[in-house]
């Protein structure tokens, strides 16, 4: 078993990671009968897809031996209905700093590997960008 999830009531629900014995909550959103007080599940799927890219750059990085501290991604998730779901996630990667071209190279196509991104509807659009300071 990978995780638990248990419903506490109040459209929330506790989110248990079974090895490292971490939790985190969702709440339904405010424009779906929530309070919006944490990751709705939605978020937590557009999230994901940022946070597996940042993760798979991280193991990448580590094998060319270039540092990706303090990257970071913006995420915006935009819902649609009948039936309700994502239709469009934008993922902005922020890099602090200018890699040569072919470290840019390898890092943007590994970020288009992911497992996540492998994983997510074809239907859904996906805006990915990677931005990095001036030259």
């Amino acid at each position: 078993m990978t995780a638990k999830a248990t419903y506490v009531g109040n459209l929330r629900v506790e989110n248990l990671h079974i090895k490292s014995n971490t939790k985190y909550f969702t709440d339904a959103p405010t424009d779906n009968h929530g309070k919006g007080e944490a990751f709705s599940p939605t978020d937590t799927v557009a999230t994901a897809l940022a946070n597996c890219m940042l993760t798979v750059m991280g193991i990448k990085a580590e094998q060319l031996q270039v540092e990706l501290k303090n990257t970071y991604a913006e995420v915006t998730k935009t819902m649609a209905s009948n039936p309700r779901r994502i239709s469009k996630v934008e993922v902005k990667i922020h890099f602090p700093k200018v890699f040569d071209d072919k470290t840019t190279q390898i890092l943007e196509k590994t970020a288009k590997t992911c497992p996540v991104l492998q994983s997510l509807h074809p239907d859904m659009q996906k805006d990915i960008e990677f931005i990095y300071p001036a030259k």
